[in-house]
């Protein structure tokens, strides 16, 4: 396997990473093929109305039928696709062999065929147009009906004849595609017919094939010494200032990229030596990326050490292609060593990922790096045999002794001992691998060998080099998975370094940074799929130019079923959308802070356009972010037939709300910040929504109350028209009072008030004849309702104080209560003794007995005199009470 598709991979993943798609092709339709005459197109031009023909004996004389452009054009194109497919037809025959000729050969296939889509879409438009037409000038007639003017024979003959050669056109624009179609599904079965061979070719392995390899071993090494000493001769000798402009520029690059990627994330990449316990978040974090920015780093300064030797005309054609492979060897050897770093850690055992020993873990290491060494030299030297046409058998021995060498690496990773003592501690003589682990490694290593021996070696090369490159891929891919996924962890962001900083730069708080850290941890899990999946799809044996092929139908081309999906085109959709949020919610702020407010306008009615506006605008923006994602607002049909019948059973509350608000934003019966009173609540109106409206209480409660109700019940608004509003204020004086004179007093007192109004003039109106006083009603105006409470409050006050003043009494409700018991001759003990009973008979006993003993009786308790008697009061022994109010 070659492997030079490393190096390749990083710059593909790179620039896939950062390359914008181009632009969205046409809508097709569901099937992939162009639609004809039978089926309903959408028109994207509009067709005057043609003025009805004249009624004239003489038959004029018909025009010459013009062809449509789009038509024409379509012509060219499909002449062209068709010698096209011919010629590509006959190229994928010709390079069965060659993979890189396949894959050049399937992306012009691709093309095509989506180019025949496109005709089929320019031709809607005019297929359109004729439909119309033909529709217009309707049937011809049937027999015995007036014959048609021979103007509308001659355009209905000739508008049928351009829909049948429209039909023509799209039929053969379909089996172009079809051809197309047909012929990219044969190059993708050449190319996998073509890597199987390859893998699977067998060569003897004996000792004439020895002797031969090493015959031409020696030859090639004379060669290599002539062909690239006459080349660095010459270079010396003749482009000195060439080379010394490649060496200084390349070593600017080295400067910049190293140390700039070492300062820029060296607190990513950094391990604390002091730290004894570093958490588990931050080692893998280190490990990651200490593995994926040196990288990066070292891949960015191969490729413009290569560019730079291209552009100073340093490299000869064949000397290229081997400074290529030492240059992708260097980068594959400082990945995979990063990498094993990052994990083993073999000189700070407190930051490593796995449980080994430290003398078991620098074992692995420089186990680890001798296997990308050997596959590296290996890959160098056949990059040096292709340059030179080296025969066959000197490519076999090579690998076969590459392959040798990396099974006895295998084996000796297995029959190592690295593993963490029973101590516990890392500096401890280690202990052997667990049984898998090590019968797992030997199994591998002895297939190795048994499959090269067998003459397998291509398969067993292939086997061997991703073994090294894939698993480390793989295992890079995975750390990282585990530090995106740890770094999503509650609270575990905000304890990593970058997390800290994060959160000292932009002051953030706890939450805050764990939303960050979700999103760093997706971020994170991304960047590992769109690296890891191509890098790992070239090391298998696909080109870049496939990888770019999936990539766009990915993004562009998503097929479920006859449904057809655009990743980019729901991207731009949903980005066209938020595009217009922002727009709805800047001219909302610019219309009720400019417009609304230099017109001095009603803050209802400010409240209800700038809601209106909202409205229209987030409609008007998701309209244009679905159509732009390309869905069919017409198959939603179905979808809003269901939600109707939703509508009827179950939402109709929803709904009746909805056409409420609306109804409560376009008559305005009231607006934000009316005091209104419902049939449950009252307060002032803070919001007013299409579902809901939203009134806060004088308690600072907010009450939501639903539209319909606000509708369909009776609502009171005291601030509805104006703020004007009346205060009343009641009084009672006693029956001896003046009322003429009272009337004047309050009167008097009313106006006295800087907030009551004079016009219309406060009033005193004579409500009646209390139980115990003479009640008036003072009613006055002030010029805001809300004022209302302060306004009573303060009147009721002076009233008071005035009242006072002039002696004029307050009376408050008196009763008296006449009880009358028994005969007036009766003794007031038979009365008591009736009243108390037997509690009276004690009571006295105690009385008298208290007094022949000299001792002086108890204190009794009495009521109060001025405290009526309860109507509930009880009489016993027959006793008689009767009451009444005065």
């Amino acid at each position: 396997m070659r492997f030079d598709r490393l190096i390749a991979a990083l710059l593909v993943a790179f620039m896939l990473a950062g390359q914008a798609v181009s632009a969205q092709s046409q809508t097709s339709s569901p099937s992939g093929t162009v639609q004809t005459d039978g089926q309903d197109q959408a028109p994207d031009q509009t067709v005057p109305p043609a003025s009805p023909p004249a009624q004239t004996s003489v038959a004029a004389t018909p025009a010459e039928p013009t062809v449509s452009p789009a038509i024409s054009q379509a012509e060219e194109k499909l002449t062209a696709a068709e010698t096209s497919i011919t010629r590509l037809t006959r190229r994928v025959e010709e390079n069965m062999t060659d993979d890189s000729s396949l894959v050049d050969l399937k992306v012009e296939v691709e093309e095509l065929a989506r180019s025949m889509l496109d005709i089929g879409v320019s031709l809607r438009p005019r297929l359109t147009e004729v439909k119309a037409r033909l529709e217009q000038l309707g049937p011809p007639p049937a027999e015995g009906e007036p014959a048609e003017p021979d103007s509308v024979i001659a355009e209905r003959t000739r508008l049928a004849a351009e829909r049948a050669q429209i039909n023509a056109l799209t039929g053969r624009a379909e089996a172009v595609s079809v051809r197309a179609n047909q012929l990219g599904d044969s190059i993708t079965e050449a190319r996998r017919e073509l890597f199987t061979t390859t893998l699977f070719k067998r060569t003897e392995i004996g000792p004439a094939m020895l002797s031969q390899a090493l015959s031409a071993f020696y030859a090639e090494s004379g060669d290599v010494v002539r062909i690239y000493g006459s080349w660095a001769n010459f270079v010396i000798a003749f482009k000195w200032q060439a080379l010394l402009g490649w060496l200084f520029f390349s070593l600017l690059a080295a400067l910049v990229f190293v140390p700039g990627a070492y300062r820029v994330f060296g607190g990513l990449i950094d391990r604390d030596p002091a730290d004894d316990d570093p958490p588990y978040t931050s080692r893998l974090s280190v490990a990651f990326w200490s593995t994926v920015i040196p990288t990066a780093a070292m891949t960015a300064l191969a490729a413009t050490i290569y560019v730079l030797g291209q552009s100073f005309s340093v490299l000869r054609p064949d000397v290229a292609p081997v400074v290529a492979s030492v240059l992708m060897t260097l980068v594959a050897i400082f990945f995979v060593s990063k990498l094993a770093r990052g994990i083993l850690a073999p000189r700070t055992s407190a930051w490593r990922l796995v449980n080994l020993s430290n003398g078991g873990a620098r074992t692995l290491y420089y186990l680890v790096v001798a296997m990308v060494v050997v596959n590296g030299i290996d890959f160098v030297g056949d990059e040096i045999s292709q340059s030179l046409g080296s025969p066959v058998v000197l490519t076999v021995f090579k690998g076969l002794l590459s392959v040798f060498l990396m099974a006895l690496i295998l084996m000796a990773m297995a029959l190592g001992r690295p593993m963490v003592a029973a101590s516990g501690d890392p500096s401890d003589q280690g202990q052997p691998w667990p049984r898998i682990i090590s019968v797992a490694l030997l199994v591998t290593g002895v297939g190795l060998m048994a499959t090269a021996l067998m003459g397998y070696v291509g398969f067993a090369r292939f086997a061997a080099t991703q073994i090294v490159v894939t698993g480390a891929i793989l295992t890079t891919m995975y750390i990282g998975y585990l530090s995106g996924k740890a770094i999503s962890e509650p609270e575990a962001f905000a304890h990593t370094a970058i997390g800290r900083r994060v959160g000292e730069r932009f002051k953030l708080g706890s939450m805050a940074l764990d939303q960050f850290g979700l999103g760093a941890g997706l971020l994170i899990s991304l960047l590992v799929l769109l690296f890891g999946v191509p890098l790992i799809l070239l090391l298998w044996g696909f080109q870049i130019q496939d990888i770019e092929l999936w990539f766009y139908r990915f993004l562009t081309e998503i097929r479920i079923g006859g449904i057809s999906i655009s990743i980019v085109g729901i991207l731009f959709g949903i980005l066209l959308f938020l595009l217009g949020l922002v727009v709805t919610r800047w001219f909302q702020r610019w219309l009720d802070g400019s417009v609304m407010a230099r017109g001095r306008m009603d803050a209802g009615v400010r409240n209800s356009i700038k809601t209106g506006v909202g409205y229209l605008g987030v409609a008007v923006a998701g309209l244009i972010g679905i159509s732009a994602a390309g869905i069919d607002l017409s198959s939603l049909a179905l979808v809003a037939g269901a939600l109707s019948l939703g509508i009827g059973f179950g939402l109709q509350n929803i709904v009746s709300n909805f056409v409420s608000g609306l109804i409560l934003l376009a008559e305005r019966p009231f607006k934000v910040g009316d005091w209104v009173s419902t049939s449950s609540t009252e307060g002032f109106v803070k919001k007013i929504s299409v579902r809901a409206t939203e009134i806060e209480t004088f308690n600072r409660q907010s009450i939501i109350v639903p539209n319909s109700e606000l509708i369909n019940s009776p609502v009171g608004n005291w601030t509805h028209r104006n703020k004007l509003g009346r205060v009343d204020v009641p009084v009672g004086v006693s029956y001896d009072s003046d009322p003429r004179r009272l009337i004047d007093l309050l009167i008097e007192v009313a106006q006295g008030h800087e907030l009551v109004l004079r016009n219309p003039e406060p009033v005193v109106h004579f409500s009646g004849f209390g139980e115990s006083s003479l009640d008036f009603v003072l009613k006055c105006h002030v010029a805001d309702v809300l004022t209302g409470i302060g306004v009573k409050t303060e009147l009721s006050l002076r009233i008071f104080e005035r009242l006072k003043a002039e002696n004029i009494e307050i009376p408050f409700p008196q009763r008296d209560l006449n009880i009358k018991l028994g005969d007036d001759n009766e003794p007031v003990t038979v009365i008591a003794e009736k009243l108390m009973g037997a509690k009276f008979k004690g009571a006295a006993s105690r009385d008298a007995a208290a007094a022949a003993a000299g001792d002086p009786p108890k204190p009794k308790r009495s009521r109060r005199k001025d405290v009526p008697k309860s109507k509930s009061d009880s009489f016993e022994d027959g006793a008689e009470g009767e009451g009444g109010d005065r």
